[in-house]
């Protein structure tokens, strides 16, 4: 999951959550599957800290290999055939699990196997379970996303559910460096489905009452600006120079707001750097920044007004300054089916006497916004378990939202397959 999706503050969910409640009394539970999800609470911490256990970093090979080897093997044992599928840049590769029902319905349920952690976080922050909540580095982000899938599938298939034409499961190696090696797969596969549920973390109890659902998220872009100036001493002829680093500056200043008049754009220079020694007036300097888009036009729009902002003025004569913005994660945005399939997991939620809060929009970005790419496809995102400290020191799940998400994702399969 994307950094600005971990930073909903109680505040900002407050102020977004709808009210989408199920219009009349809730539907008894089906009592079958709540008990077979609160027996499968101990095999699912299990898979936690065995998965936890596996460092797989977004750069981390070695872990990936092992994550791929550990979720494949579990595909496997639900009677999945699987394939891995290289991924188009970076490490690691995919896993694909399918299976075969009797059913209409064509589902595809996602999920990511990397994290953000470097190598031997376990060492300074291991597994620990503390009250309600169970603590490691990518226990919520995404490991606990492939849990639910996972154990999810055991339940309904322990039921001897099968009515669905094809479940298609899809764990990616590089969600949080982009998907830039897998998004493209996981968009073409969706485009073959009827539904995709993708299972990030849902916020945790410090962050909102009642586990959420997203209803949209944010695209994630990418900003550059490249100066082109004149190289000369900096002792001996400063004159002869011409700064890059100092058109630079000025260029990232007064760019810094011009995001706010572009509709659904916004835009954070996160960094910079030149060439050159440090005696000599520099020649190059650039910078990135950090673009979120939330409609469709939006990346057309600030590309031109940045454009139009840097050359209408510089500060250094003689510098030559271009910008360009670069498409990362399309956004996520849900439609009615999307919404009317929320509501009824709404309503899910209320057959054990549960709150489930729907988000209608984040900065963040995902891979729904893959998924939901062509259109073709219902998407809804946030199945993951709630929990909380994403990227952070000490993230965690927290232990007594297994039993209701495994209710959720094991009874909207079915509703799913049924309508």
């Amino acid at each position: 999951m994307q950094p600005s999706l971990r930073r909903l503050t109680q505040t900002a969910v407050a102020a977004l959550a709808l009210a989408f409640g199920a219009a009349g009394s809730a539907r008894a539970a089906d009592t079958q599957l709540l008990d077979a999800a609160r027996a499968a609470e101990p095999a699912l911490i299990q898979s936690l800290k065995d998965m936890v256990s596996i460092e797989s970093g977004s750069t981390n090979a070695a872990g990936l290999a092992q994550m791929a080897s550990f979720t494949e093997a579990r595909l496997k044992a639900l009677g999945a055939a699987t394939e891995r599928i290289a991924v188009t840049q970076g490490p690691g590769t995919m896993v694909k699990g399918t299976l075969t029902g009797t059913g209409k319905r064509r589902i595809m349920l996602i999920a990511h196997m990397d994290t953000v952690y470097g190598p031997n976080t376990l060492a300074t922050q291991p597994i620990k379970l503390d009250g309600n909540r169970l603590y490691g580095p990518g226990i919520a982000d995404d490991k606990g996303g492939i849990a639910v899938i996972l154990h999810a599938l055991a339940i309904l298939q322990a039921a001897g559910w099968k009515d669905y034409a094809q479940i298609t499961v899809l764990f990616n190696p590089d969600e949080e460096v982009g998907s830039l090696g897998s998004g493209d797969t996981i968009a073409k596969l969706a485009e073959q489905h009827d539904v995709v549920l993708s299972c990030e973390p849902s916020a945790g109890s410090v962050v909102m009452k009642g586990q959420p659902l997203l209803l949209a998220a944010a695209g994630v872009a990418t900003a550059t600006l490249d100066v082109k100036g004149r190289a000369a001493h900096a002792g001996a002829a400063p004159e002869l120079g011409r700064n890059a680093l100092y058109e630079l500056s000025y260029q990232m200043l007064q760019t810094r707001e011009v995001a706010k008049d572009v509709p659904g754009a916004a835009l954070i220079w996160t960094q910079a750097n030149t060439n050159g020694p440090l005696n000599q007036i520099t020649e190059k300097a650039s910078a990135v920044g950090d673009v979120r888009l939330t409609q469709p036009d939006a990346q057309d729009k600030l590309q031109a007004a940045l454009q139009a902002k840097v050359s209408a003025s510089k500060l250094v004569p003689d510098t030559e300054t271009t910008v360009k913005v670069i498409s990362g994660r399309p956004p996520y945005v849900s439609d009615a089916r999307s919404r009317a399939l929320a509501a009824k997991a709404q309503a899910i939620y209320k057959e054990i006497d549960r709150e489930l809060t729907l988000v209608p929009q984040t900065g963040g970005g995902t891979d729904a916004g893959f998924a939901v790419r062509s259109g073709k496809a219902t998407v809804l995102e946030s199945f993951g378990l709630a929990g909380f400290g994403y990227h952070a020191r000490d993230e965690y799940i927290e232990i007594d939202s297994i039993v209701p998400r495994l209710y959720l994702m094991s009874r909207i399969l079915q509703e799913i397959g049924r309508n």
